[in-house]
Formats: C-alpha cells, sequence, structure tokens
C-alpha cells in the first residue's frame, strides 16, 4: 500500500488550479449533505494539551468519498505563536483502513472556509458588491480576499483592518496587488487616529469578512448599513466574538455551516441568545443538481433576506469540509504527479 505526502508548496500548487465555482460546489455539497444528516459522521472534536500547544483531533467521515483525520496544533505560548498554526489531515484507504495520504493542511483550512463563506456570500449577499472591507491580515484574510475577488469581479476596492501595522498586514497587501493589479487596496490600524475613516469604510462596505482572535467586538452596530453581508470566522469558542449583540439580532435568521457546532462554540451566537430557531444551515438553502451544479432555494433565501437588515453566515468550521477538500486534493495531486509516493509504506 502506497502513502502519498502532500507538503505545504505541494498543496499550494494544486490549490491554484481550483476555481471559486469548483470550490463553492464542492462546499454546497458537503453543506447539504451535513443538513440532512445523510451518509456522514463528525464527531465533536477532542483536544490535548502539550507544553506549547492546544492539539485538536478531528475525525470525519462521508460515505460517499471517505474518512480523514486533522491535527491542528493551536499554539498556547508566545514562542509557538510566532510559528502559525501547523496542520495535517490523513485521508484513509476504504478498502485496505490505511493511511492513503498525509496532507498538509496549513492553508487548505483556510480555503476551504473561504469557500464556504464565498458560497454564503453567493447565495445571501448583494449580486454586484462594489466594496470589500476584512478584518485580520492572517491566512483566512488572504484566502477569503483572494476567493471573494475572484468570484465576484465587479469589488473594485478592498479594505484591510489589522491591530497593528506588522509585517503580516504589509506582505498580505504586497501579495494581493501582485494578484489584482485592479483592485485598489488599502490597510488601516484601528488606532484613535483612523475610527473615522474605519466608520466611513464600513459604511460603504458590501462585504465584511472577519477572521481574528478577538474577544471583544470589532466595529459598533452604527457603522453597518443595510444590505451588507457579513461573513464571521473567527470566534470558535463561547468567551471569543467579533461583533457584538445589536449586529447580530439586526440579520434576522444567522447562517451557519453547522447549527449544532455554532451553538455550543460561536461567542457572538451565545452571548445574543440564539437557539435553533434562529439558525439556518448552509446545506437547507442550496443544493447539488444531477448536472454537479448549485440550485439555490430562492425561497428560502429570501426569507432568510427579509428577516433582517443585513444578511451574516457565522462559520466554526465542520470537520466534512476537510474530507471533503482533501480528497479532492489528493485525487488531483496524483493526477498531477505532485507530492511524494511512498510506495513500500504498508505491505498488506
Amino acid at each position: 500500500m502506497s502513502l502519498l505526502v502532500l507538503s505545504d508548496s505541494d498543496v499550494n500548487s494544486i490549490t491554484s488550479t481550483l476555481s471559486p465555482e469548483e470550490l463553492m460546489t464542492l462546499m454546497a455539497s458537503v453543506f447539504a449533505s451535513l443538513s440532512v444528516l445523510q451518509g456522514v459522521c463528525s464527531p465533536h472534536r477532542t483536544s490535548i494539551q502539550t507544553h506549547n500547544h492546544k492539539v485538536l483531533f478531528m475525525p470525519s467521515r462521508i460515505d460517499s468519498i471517505g474518512t480523514a483525520v486533522k491535527v491542528v496544533s493551536v499554539p498556547t505560548s508566545v514562542e509557538a505563536a510566532t510559528r502559525g498554526l501547523p496542520a495535517s489531515t490523513l485521508m484513509m484507504d476504504e478498502v485496505t483502513g490505511s493511511v492513503r495520504a498525509i496532507v498538509n493542511a496549513k492553508n487548505l483550512t483556510a480555503i476551504r472556509t473561504a469557500a464556504g463563506s464565498v458560497l454564503a456570500t453567493h447565495l445571501l449577499g448583494p449580486t454586484h458588491p462594489h466594496n470589500l472591507v476584512a478584518f485580520g491580515a492572517g491566512g483566512q484574510i488572504e484566502a477569503h480576499v483572494d476567493l471573494h475577488l475572484r468570484a465576484f469581479p465587479s469589488i473594485a476596492t478592498c479594505v484591510i483592518i489589522n491591530r497593528s501595522d506588522n509585517e503580516r498586514l504589509s506582505n498580505l497587501l504586497a501579495i494581493l496587488r501582485s494578484r489584482f493589479s485592479r483592485i485598489e487596496f488599502q490597510g488601516i490600524v484601528p488606532d484613535q487616529h483612523n475610527q473615522q475613516l474605519i466608520g466611513q469604510h464600513l459604511l460603504e462596505a458590501d462585504i465584511i469578512c472577519t477572521a481574528t482572535s478577538s474577544c471583544f467586538p470589532l466595529f459598533d452596530s452604527s457603522f453597518v448599513r443595510k444590505g451588507v453581508h457579513i461573513n464571521l470566522i473567527g470566534s470558535y469558542t463561547p468567551n471569543m466574538l467579533e461583533v457584538e449583540t445589536d449586529v447580530i439580532r439586526r440579520a434576522g435568521k444567522i447562517a451557519v455551516d453547522s447549527k449544532a457546532a455554532c451553538l455550543i462554540e460561536a461567542g457572538e451566537l451565545i452571548r445574543a441568545g440564539i437557539d435553533k430557531t434562529g439558525l439556518v444551515e448552509l446545506g437547507e438553502l442550496a443544493r447539488i443538481d444531477g448536472n454537479g451544479n448549485i440550485v439555490k432555494d430562492e425561497t428560502k433565501c429570501a426569507s432568510v433576506k427579509a428577516g433582517g437588515d443585513i444578511t451574516i453566515f457565522k462559520s466554526v468550521g465542520v470537520g466534512l469540509q476537510d474530507v471533503a477538500i482533501t480528497d479532492l486534493i489528493v485525487n488531483r495531486a496524483r493526477r498531477m504527479g505532485i507530492g511524494i509516493n511512498i510506495s513500500s509504506y504498508d505491505i498488506l
């Protein structure tokens, strides 16, 4: 039994060939299966505390695809935090039960999460957005901005707000400017001198994406204009939050990746007292037809949009997304001849 090993650079080479439409379709299929709980298994993550990290183990299965286990090490020390967020996914072989691939998931996690957000924007957001505002400067924001700009060519300006004017922000802006020369990019630090400027950009925003580790609201509800679509990505514990309760309540029903996961992990929703009746899963808003195309439930999407004066998608991430995108990457790698193949890894 052979084992395929894909490094971070291998994964990046493959993901660069994926279109926003292909990624959205993949996530729409995942969310549709999750919402009906048909042919899927995604137990809650298990964690172990080490000296420098909280290590998360996330097994998941989609019957039509296979089984995967993602391992993510969340830094818990200052020293570890400087090295990023190590992540790998093990993809199992359905026949032998052996591991058929080990895939670096550091950037893959951001791409699959961003694909879910772009799907939500496609279903609930403005048809022709012009202004994008993003909070954060990490891999999640890079993936979110990249996919939104490719999926919505009407976007002309992108403002990135980061807590400090650091190398990460300058590097991100340089990368995005090199990819999208037609877009006007601006980086802003939310200090006391820039509050009015940030408020102005928020009031002009058609789409807002947040991916921070904040435990406090990033902006005031008064800066959120009617009709904006917000993708909330950062919080994954009850103590974390990126927007205040007033923003949450303005949306009526909140679109989520998973009701069960968000009710116990999404700090904004927990603080606002949102129960499952106030949530709708993306899998309830779209399905995949026999030709592999996304079919939007116009009635349900219109109902969500009519429930408030803004729309919100909250994601905490689900393991089924990892199964789907890792399988896609592994299969594409074999066709492209990318990665290291260990032919004698397991003799059966």
